[in-house]
């Protein structure tokens, strides 16, 4: 059978094209969800002696392997000694040789943060004096970048669009339109986003070792690679996502197999056993996201992943349910067209869905945000914005569509009238035309007898289809002729564009830092720039903390002047992770000399204002690399002691 694809179709697909290659091809390298915080040596430092070790604190938790975090001299090579550890919190740290020449060196790092997204960068310090360098160290790499990156994002955004087809479409049969089992262009769309969401869950599966590491597309097919993979959180999300698909593929063949062969007071029963195997298949596969990206990371994971599997299925059941409806519309037989009953069951099913979408939708921007100016601020908040217009234009649209519906509604009882009259019309012409081909048939039985009759089966037969054709072309043009079913189909076409922009702003928002992240990190950015612009002869350390306490991350910056033999003055900043000052109870210094075993000096700075301490007259009885740590209380119980290394005197 030879399908026709109407010009609207046509468009629609060229839009959802376009809207892809625009995305992708301007993608580039993917945001990080992880930001580097601080680390020791900084960032352009130049120290007197060598550090045993070169550590890196994160925004959040980091996975690592033993290519993550690379220390190399000037020449180019490797100086890092073993794999990268975890030495407190969301800091990171790995060996260097000892006795290491002058020099510039240049640490190299690559790292998957937890949210699952790859996110890497360089930085140079030196020991003695700067020196030149065959190493480039640019401010980032290219992590998550090139062409695997982007047939990574591309494998992402088939992965939710077959989601979304498949779970939407197999709902809208369900709930709103049972008969609709039997047709033909349905089954293809539920089929089609089976195997689109199985084969970008391969294709992913893939891809993922080579996006998190090296990005060559020699390496797509690494199996030491792909079984590194297999260990990770992301690997195992893939897999269950695998094997639950599975499930819905049964789910799928009974759906269009057993159920649409089943009488429709039978299938009643059937219904709600599908209904509840196929909700707890969909749920699953949201929980295949929900369960490795950005909802299993930061603020209230425990609340955030149902929510995110909520607003996941609303999703389905609203954009999916809408290509279904369109599919319905413009596909569905004559002798089965799509009634008035199951396009009011889907706008019931819609608004629900909306409903859930804004109050899933309201949390998650609240999670990611976390303030008002992040809306504006940040890139996660302007795509988020972009987002919430194109939602508003969708609800719009579909009020449009329900004014159509209930336009349908009150003519279809004419519809029917005419219809059966026009039916009446056609069958008395058919008669009409039918009598001189049956005396034509006597006439040529009585002259050839029996030898004629195959031949006159068969132009019976051939009549027979022909009539059926024109009968069903019949039906098509009255159906096509109602202007307020003509005026829904446009509708609903208007809303289906609008979806697929939507789908796609929705990608990209998963693969780009959280807005709360990212005023995390220009905070943190902001007082590293602060201690590299302090003035001669004074240090100023900046260090990230996390007391695991509600409400415990913060950043502490502690300036000392002038740094060196006999007495100094003390000044300790603590706050936010947005910048604001942070009211902690108590704050505790404590000064080592580990090559002398001199220490712990402690300090017990006096508090001054809001997130400011200070203290004059500390004696440092002796130069040398100096361990200086603070000890940071946010409550009665939760504390926490963060060091970092400095050279004074």
């Amino acid at each position: 059978m030879k399908t026709t694809i109407t010009p609207r179709v046509r468009t629609l697909v060229l839009l959802f094209l376009a809207v892809v290659g625009m995305l992708f091809a301007g993608a580039g390298t993917a945001s990080a969800h992880a930001a580097l915080t601080g680390s020791d040596p900084s960032s352009g430092v130049v120290v007197n002696k060598a550090p045993t070790q070169v550590s890196l604190t994160f925004s959040e938790k980091v996975a690592t392997n033993n290519d993550s975090l690379r220390v190399l001299d000037p020449k180019g090579k490797r100086v890092d000694v073993g794999k990268p550890s975890n030495i407190s919190g969301t800091t990171y740290a790995t060996q260097i040789r000892s006795g290491l020449p002058d020099g510039t060196y240049t640490v190299a790092w690559q790292v998957v943060s937890a949210d699952s997204h790859p996110v890497g960068g360089a930085f140079t310090f030196s020991i003695g004096s700067p020196s030149k360098t065959t190493v480039s160290a640019s401010a980032e790499q290219d992590v998550g970048g090139g062409l695997v990156g982007g047939l990574y994002g591309f494998g992402r955004y088939m992965s939710y669009a077959g989601f979304i087809v498949m779970v939407g479409g197999a709902a809208f049969v369900l709930a709103c339109w049972q008969r609709g089992a039997g047709v033909r262009a349905l089954q293809r769309l539920v089929v089609s986003g089976w195997v689109s969401l199985t084969a970008a869950t391969l294709w992913l599966l893939l891809l993922r070792g080579s996006y998190t590491t090296s990005g060559k597309v020699g390496d797509i097919f690494d199996l030491n690679l792909l079984g590194q993979v297999l260990q990770t959180k992301t690997g195992a999300s893939l897999v269950s996502r695998l094997l639950l698909l599975a499930a819905a593929a049964l789910f799928i063949a009974v759906l269009f197999g057993a159920y649409d062969k089943r009488e429709d007071e039978e299938k009643r029963d059937l219904t709600f056993g599908l209904a509840i195997g196929g909700g707890v298949v969909a749920a699953g596969l949201a929980a295949s996201w929900a369960l490795s990206e950005h909802a299993s990371t930061g603020l209230q994971p425990g609340i955030a992943m149902p929510v995110d599997v909520v607003h996941l299925l609303a999703v389905a059941a609203w954009l999916g349910g809408l290509t279904a409806l369109l599919v319905s519309l413009y596909r569905a037989p004559a002798d089965n067209p799509i009634g008035r009953v199951a396009v009011q069951r889907f706008s019931r099913l819609a608004f629900g869905s909306v409903v859930a979408l804004v109050a899933t939708g309201v949390y998650q921007s609240w999670r990611q945000l976390g303030s008002w100016s992040a809306f504006t601020d940040t890139g996660y908040g302007q795509l988020l914005l972009v987002k919430i217009g194109l939602v508003a234009l969708l609800v719009g649209i579909a009020s449009i569509s329900r004014r159509w519906t209930g336009r349908l509604a009150d003519s279809d009882t004419d519809t029917a009238t005419t219809t059966t009259a026009e039916t009446v019309t056609d069958e008395t012409a058919a008669a009409e035309e039918r009598e001189p081909e049956k005396e034509h048939v006597t006439a040529s039985a009585k002259a050839g007898g029996s030898s004629t009759a195959s031949g006159d089966s068969k132009r019976a037969a051939q009549l027979a289809r022909q009539q059926a054709a024109v009968d069903n072309t019949k039906q098509k043009r009255l159906r096509d002729a109602d202007p307020n079913l003509f005026g829904l189909r446009r509708s609903v076409l208007a809303e289906a564009a609008v979806a697929v922009v939507v789908l796609a702003v929705t990608t990209a928002l998963t693969t780009t830092e959280p807005g709360r992240t990212e005023e995390d990190a220009k905070a943190a950015k902001a007082s590293s720039s602060s201690s590299s612009s302090s003035s001669s002869g004074a240090l100023t350390l900046d260090m990230s903390f996390d007391t695991g306490g509600t409400d415990g991350k913060g950043v502490i910056r502690v300036d000392i002047d002038p740094a060196r033999v006999g007495g100094n003055e003390m000044h300790v900043y603590v706050q936010r992770p947005n910048g604001r000052a942070f009211d902690v109870p108590e704050v505790k210094v404590a000064f080592t000399l580990a090559a002398k075993k001199i220490g712990p000096l402690p300090v017990t700075p006096d508090r001054i204002t809001t997130g400011h301490w200070a203290a004059n007259g500390i004696q440092i009885p002796m130069a040398g690399d100096w361990k200086i740590s603070v000890t940071v209380r946010t409550s009665d119980i939760d504390q926490t002691t963060v060091d970092k290394n400095a050279q004074i005197g």
